[in-house]
């Protein structure tokens, strides 16, 4: 897209009705209207093209975008790094470790004391089940109440950079990487796409990727299959969300007990593990309790119990069955890659490999997702301002 393509899709931009996106936070894709999500791949495009065309993106001359990450993370930590420094802000990690937190300091009174210059909050809680949401909510009633009463000078913005309950920057990467192969959000539309559970040698992985896709797929006209073994079910006011959404957009919504009949004649695969709904519970009662023997107990009974289904893996043969045996293979990364970084796993080697360069690709559109959330959140008008970005570029030329 060059200079002309950049000012028409801000064009189209302006069109959007995203007004309340304004100091507003970023927590649930299903929350958000059609045209604030399709505002939000429009504005990580458009900010992809400037840098592309060497047009600076940077609207913050100060501030301070704030990251608490309660789980490990690769990708969305330096994505959410890339994004705020691409709009001009710095960022500081919060090690809840060495900050007052650990003296019984309140939720309430750490949102306000690293927001004074902060614009943005981004947050991984994904741990606990009924849990990260709920913290990420806190937060944001703490820096508004901070807001209202005087005591920080603008009201920061959240991002959730993954939940208990969705993961919404990974998912929106993921819808854009299908809109760039498939030329076009409206291309979607009749696209199968297999969500399904895949054997790992681990326990305890969240339920917000899986959840996440089929809250978001589902709203292209996309035919979304869930598949994954008996007890390995989500939140069942999520597979709500995908229902009615496929309802309103024409497409469909199934859960089926194979993988196999997931696989056949799909456009897209996105072969993942998770934990069973009913151990993240009971894991987050133990944790909360303190109960390190109850844990070592579950997570022995819990990994007996994946190996059950051992045979859930994307394989080469598996692939064949797919729509002209091509399907597009997804994952949000790491995989679990049988014969690479363990015995056996989520998918062949040969599959992974064979897609590894779309896969880094589809990693690569986050930062631009997560800059483009933010963007959306502290302008009032945001096709103005990217089109002020655009002009002043010219005029420095």
């Amino acid at each position: 897209m060059d200079t002309n393509g950049i000012l028409e899709s801000i064009q189209s931009l302006s069109a959007k009705k995203i007004d309340s996106m304004y100091l507003n936070d970023f927590l649930l894709t299903w929350h958000k209207s059609e045209d604030e999500i399709v505002a939000t791949f429009q504005t990580a495009e458009i900010l992809r093209s400037m840098r592309k065309n060497n047009v600076s993106c940077r609207v913050f001359d100060s501030g301070l975008a704030v990251s608490i990450f309660r789980d490990k993370s690769t990708r969305t930590r330096f994505s959410f790094a890339s994004a705020c420094n691409l709009l001009g802000l710095a960022t500081q990690d919060l090690d809840e470790e060495k900050s007052q937190i650990t003296h019984g300091e309140t939720v309430r009174e750490t949102a306000n004391m690293i927001s004074f210059l902060a614009e943005i909050i981004g947050i991984r809680d994904d741990m606990y089940l009924g849990t990260g949401h709920t913290y990420m909510k806190e937060v944001a009633q703490s820096v508004e109440q901070g807001y209202q009463e005087g005591v920080l000078p603008q009201r920061p913005t959240l991002v959730n950079l993954q939940c208990d309950i969705d993961h919404p920057t990974q998912t929106m990467s993921d819808v854009l990487h299908l809109i760039n192969h498939f030329g076009g959000i409206e291309n979607l539309k009749g696209k199968k796409i297999a969500m399904t559970w895949a054997y790992s040698p681990s326990y305890g992985k969240p339920l917000s990727v899986p959840q996440g896709v089929i809250g978001l797929m589902t709203r292209f006209g996309m035919e979304v299959v869930l598949a994954h073994p008996q007890g390995y079910n989500l939140l069942p006011e999520v597979e709500e969300v995908a229902k009615s959404n496929s309802r309103k957009s024409g497409g469909a919504y199934t859960r089926i007990a194979g993988m196999s009949e997931a696989f056949k004649d799909a456009d897209i695969v996105y072969p993942k593990s998770w934990a069973p709904f009913t151990v993240m519970e009971e894991r987050t009662q133990l944790l909360h309790a303190g109960d390190h023997y109850g844990l070592k107990d579950l997570e022995k009974r819990c990994l007996e119990n994946n190996k059950q289904f051992i045979d859930w893996e994307c394989t080469e043969k598996l692939m064949r069955t797919t729509k002209d045996g091509s399907a597009l293979y997804m994952h949000c990364l790491p995989a679990d890659i049988s014969g690479v970084s363990c015995e056996s796993g989520e998918v062949e080697a040969s599959v992974f490999e064979r897609y590894r360069v779309p896969q880094y690709i589809q990693a690569g559109y986050k930062p631009y997702i997560i800059a483009a959330m933010i963007f959306l959140s502290k302008f009032k008008n945001p096709a103005e301002k990217l089109t002020e970005l655009v002009n002043q570029n010219h005029q420095n030329e």
